[in-house]
């Protein structure tokens, strides 16, 4: 069920049966991809770190979720089609040349990247993708000020950075830009990505 950003959702509960634990976005990531490639449903994740568990408040409490206590909610996975081929996201999807030169195009199913607070606004159940924009027009200067307001999400609004929330999204792109899901780089350079959700696809215990 898609909810809003200010409606709680989730139970207390047990990891299910099969569940898996996961230390970062990446290894969540992995167990996704693996499942969707084999035609498997996905395993319940335990989710001990990483940007969609501080998403989802999580405190990487393994005790607390082997004991049954740990907050059981279903959320959203991002699917990307990079020249032809699909590919699975948990948190985000960032393609870039540079941070401090050309343009940045992240989708966003969690809220952080890090220690930045990238799309605030971001909910990883509300079957949409936070989609991030920086032109590439944005001075050196600019995105050092913007860099320093990211841990606290306030390098928003401005004129040079977009933002859009969609179900799906396209993006074709200048050559050299490279591709990064959950933190891991995937592929060479990306001439055209989409992106899409799969909603309430997931189900996580943090």
């Amino acid at each position: 069920m898609i909810v809003e950003r200010s409606q709680e959702w989730g139970e207390e509960g047990p990891l299910p049966d099969g569940g898996v634990m996961v230390g970062s976005d990446a290894e969540a990531r992995d167990v996704v991809e693996r499942a969707r490639r084999d035609q498997r449903p996905l395993p319940a994740l335990g989710l001990l770190g990483g940007d969609l568990c501080r998403t989802l408040g999580g405190r990487g409490d393994e005790a607390r979720i082997l004991a049954g206590e740990g907050r059981r909610v279903t959320v959203d996975v991002g699917v990307a089609v990079v020249d032809g081929r699909r590919h699975w996201f948990v948190a985000h999807l960032v393609a870039r040349r540079s941070w401090w030169y050309g343009s940045l195009w992240a989708a966003m199913n969690a809220e952080f990247i890090g220690a930045w607070d990238v799309a605030p606004r971001a909910h990883p159940n509300d079957g949409l993708l936070d989609v991030v924009t920086v032109g590439k027009g944005l001075g050196v200067g600019d995105r050092i000020k913007a860099r320093s307001r990211l841990p606290r999400g306030e390098h928003l609004p401005h004129p040079d950075i977009g933002v859009e929330r969609s179900a799906h999204s396209r993006r074709t792109f200048e050559p050299g830009v490279r591709l990064w899901l959950d933190g891991v780089r995937v592929g060479g350079t990306a001439d055209d990505v989409s992106v899409q959700v799969e909603p309430d696809a997931l189900v996580c215990v943090v």
